[in-house]
């Protein structure tokens, strides 16, 4: 299914596909894709910014807990090797934020290890509102929570080079342009010691690439965004998508 051309057509259409994305991501992550003791939630609060969906992990399946890597994770496909996006970007560690004191609370048997956010119209409407969205970004990354961005909307005078830029400026300043003709944007995030960006710029039309979905800094499973993003369509009644495809054809909006 070819992305659509949502920044085209009125928010409360996107907001309704945005709802329904999210449970079949949940669903399709919780279907074999993640390894046993992880599972997805959507819209679950945190003690902090609130993520579309949430990848839990039990407590005891952590490496230093008792189990070995390959005992915890199963026969599901979990990958070590470097993605393969069109972008690959690495950051080197900030020691004296490393040496910063911390405090960690923690609940006695779930950790919270990665988030995937799906952006909305809302999320660049103002610069307030684009700064709270990559401020919450950020807070993910520096408390070591793995992130996965969908932003499948172009960039504005505020976002000039996307979402990935104004998140990856906090936290390694340096150059990157979305290549021409795919404004869109989809970045997966590894919060580990060293900071990992995998992105993968798209455009309306293309069809959505499966993207890793970090679980540990250097691991992550294929995050099934085509599968899940047809079956949200397939799902949506047909006015609802007659709707989408006539305003498609349309001006761009506002």
């Amino acid at each position: 299914m070819p992305i659509h051309a949502w920044s085209k057509t009125d928010a409360g259409l996107f907001h309704h596909f945005h709802q329904s994305w999210i449970v079949y991501l949940c669903r399709g992550l919780n279907d074999g894709v993640l390894p046993p003791d992880y599972f997805a939630l959507a819209e679950q609060v945190t003690a902090g910014p609130i993520p579309d969906v949430l990848t839990l992990r039990h407590a005891s399946s952590r490496p230093d807990a008792g189990s070995s890597r390959g005992d915890a994770l199963g026969g599901v496909a979990l990958a070590e090797v470097a993605p393969r996006t069109m972008f690959l970007r690495r950051a080197e560690p900030d020691i004296y934020a490393l040496k910063a004191d911390r405090v960690s609370i923690r609940h006695r048997e779930w950790g919270v290890v990665a988030v995937i956010e799906v952006v909305s119209p809302g999320n660049k409407s103002s610069k307030a509102a684009l700064r709270s969205f990559v401020d919450k970004a950020v807070a993910f990354l520096r408390q070591g929570v793995h992130l996965l961005v969908i932003d499948l909307f172009p960039p504005t005078p505020r976002d000039p080079q996307g979402m990935h830029k104004a998140i990856w400026d906090e936290i390694l300043e340096e150059p990157f342009a979305l290549p021409p003709g795919r404004p869109l944007t989809l970045a997966s995030y590894s919060a580990g010691v060293e900071k990992i960006a995998c992105v993968e710029p798209v455009a309306v039309g293309d069809r959505l690439p499966d993207m890793p979905l970090f679980i540990e800094p250097e691991r992550y499973v294929s995050a099934p965004l085509e599968a899940t993003y047809d079956l949200t369509w397939n799902d949506c009644p047909a006015p609802f998508r007659d709707a989408v495809l006539a305003d498609a054809a349309g001006p761009m909006l506002d």
